[in-house]
């Protein structure tokens, strides 16, 4: 449906008494970049891109979308995977890029004050002369914003000991859908009333627009080392990383590759990874020196008893830096060996990696598809990257059917259809397989609380399709329903 030029006129009126010129994008060319987000699978223009600069702004520019009952999708810094940050055709693209002060980073208490659009690896950057750090670090840090790891609650390679956004964040600031601010969590130990600050971490952008985080930060730790370890087969690799947990030790990150990301990533980083293992693992330790020194020497024990067919252990930052580099590059890696990929996202106990990769390597068979998998293997945050080629319709097909596959598998074994990409829009049709009518109906209410218009990023995270019809057919780049 299109949305009548008066409409649209008189949204550009309302917003321009308060938005300078160059803050607000309204021709389609310019608008193009804000089409969709690090999942091009899915894309559409906006009514209008917003870029404000103060929360002033943000807060007069929801009074206004709410009283013109027009929807408003947030967007950070467009590298999450799941399209939630996808516009609505006849909505406003709220972009919070330029909100990207550091307020106060605070040593003493360990926290630091931050707006939405400062990027993940800043708020590190900027704690290091305090020897502090931010713990949660997506593969995309460099180039991710704070606000979009709370909307998604991202986690990365460290999250296994340090937990995703949401153990790791203390405070926010938000607006809600009618331009109110209201606080969130704070610096006590505990708050009174229901805990909406976990509610808030991973809403998706359907119940608030968050405009300031207070997170925590860590003491940078005296030594980190890694253990990578090469496995003859997949299933030897992911019992192996059983084996790790069971001996008692929580590494800061154990991730996992199979052959085809592991060749991938070394022709592009040339990290020394071995080309001949068909499974990768990488354990990293971290504390004091004597700590680090028992747990490194027991867990390359602990992988020379699985089976391990070689064993490299880091013995400086640098060369610790470079074997990370393999697997923070393996996504882009990977997109050198094929026109695209569809990077999926489901969680599984830890105790079905090696039964679960056996049915994804039978589905690429089943499908034609090629897949690799590089993923979060301590948590069980699966990543398979289906290659495919989007100029075919039937491959889009294909990779959209084989990645359903994979999410209703991971349910089927106990866990769940996202860990740290969320819903949006790609697993929208995968929630009832998570989740009962009854359960659904439950999401529908607290969105509803929050946001009664329902202007908040409509049509993502939550099947309510009855009340979204625009959304029954999702358009991809090809057009295809």
């Amino acid at each position: 449906m299109t949305v009548p030029a008066a409409s649209r006129a008189t949204l550009q009126a309302r917003l321009r008494e308060f938005l300078p010129e160059h803050c607000l994008i309204d021709d389609r060319e310019s608008q193009r970049p804000f089409e969709c987000d690090g999942l091009s699978l899915y894309r559409e223009l906006p009514l209008l891109v917003a870029l404000p600069e103060t929360v002033e702004q943000v807060r007069r520019l929801l009074q206004v979308c709410r009283e013109l009952d027009v929807p408003v999708v947030p967007r950070g810094s467009g590298t999450g995977l799941c399209a939630g940050a996808m516009p609505h055709p006849e909505g406003l693209l709220l972009g919070l890029s330029k909100l990207d002060r550091i307020l106060d980073i605070d040593p003493l208490a360990g926290t630091a004050r931050v707006e939405p659009g400062v990027s993940n690896l800043s708020i590190s950057e900027a704690a290091s002369t305090h020897g502090l750090y931010y713990a949660p670090d997506p593969s995309s840090q460099i180039a991710c914003s704070i606000g979009g790891n709370v909307a998604e609650n991202s986690g990365g390679v460290h999250c296994l000991k340090y937990g995703l956004t949401v153990h790791n964040v203390l405070g926010l600031k938000v607006l809600t859908a009618e331009g109110e601010l209201v606080s969130v969590g704070g610096l006590g130990l505990d708050s009174p009333g229901y805990d909406l600050l976990a509610l808030f971490n991973g809403s998706e952008g359907l119940l608030g627009v968050v405009v300031e985080i207070t997170v925590r930060l860590l003491p940078c730790p005296q030594l980190a080392r890694v253990v990578m370890a090469g496995f003859d087969s997949v299933k030897a690799a992911g019992d192996a990383v059983g084996a790790v947990i069971a001996a008692g030790i929580i590494p800061a990150g154990l991730e996992m590759m199979d052959r085809l990301a592991i060749r991938a990533a070394e022709d592009f980083a040339a990290a020394g990874y071995p080309r001949d293992a068909e499974a990768l693992l990488l354990c990293e330790v971290d504390g004091t020196r004597e700590e680090v020194d028992q747990h490194s020497d027991r867990i390359s024990a602990l992988f020379r008893e699985m089976g391990a067919s070689s064993i490299t252990v880091s013995n400086s930052d640098e060369e610790r830096a470079l074997l990370w580099k393999g697997r923070k590059s393996a996504f882009p890696a990977v997109g050198r060996l094929a026109p695209d990929y569809y990077c999926m996202d489901g969680t599984i106990p830890r105790s079905q990696v090696s039964p679960v990769l056996e049915e994804i390597s039978r589905l690429s068979g089943e499908y034609g598809l090629a897949v690799a998998n590089v993923f979060h293997a301590g948590d069980g945050n699966l990543h398979p990257l289906i290659l495919f080629d989007a100029s075919d319709p039937r491959q889009i097909r294909a990779a959209e059917d084989f990645g359903a596959r994979i999410l209703d598998l991971s349910v089927e074994v106990g866990g769940c259809i996202t860990g740290e990409h969320g819903v949006g829009l790609e697993k929208l049709r995968q929630m009832p397989s998570q989740f009962s009518r009854e359960e659904l109906l439950q999401l529908e209410e607290i969105k509803s609380a929050f946001d009664p218009g329902l202007t908040l990023n409509p049509g993502k995270g939550i099947p309510i399709l009855k009340r979204c019809q625009e959304y029954r057919a999702l358009p991809t780049r090809d057009g295809h329903d």
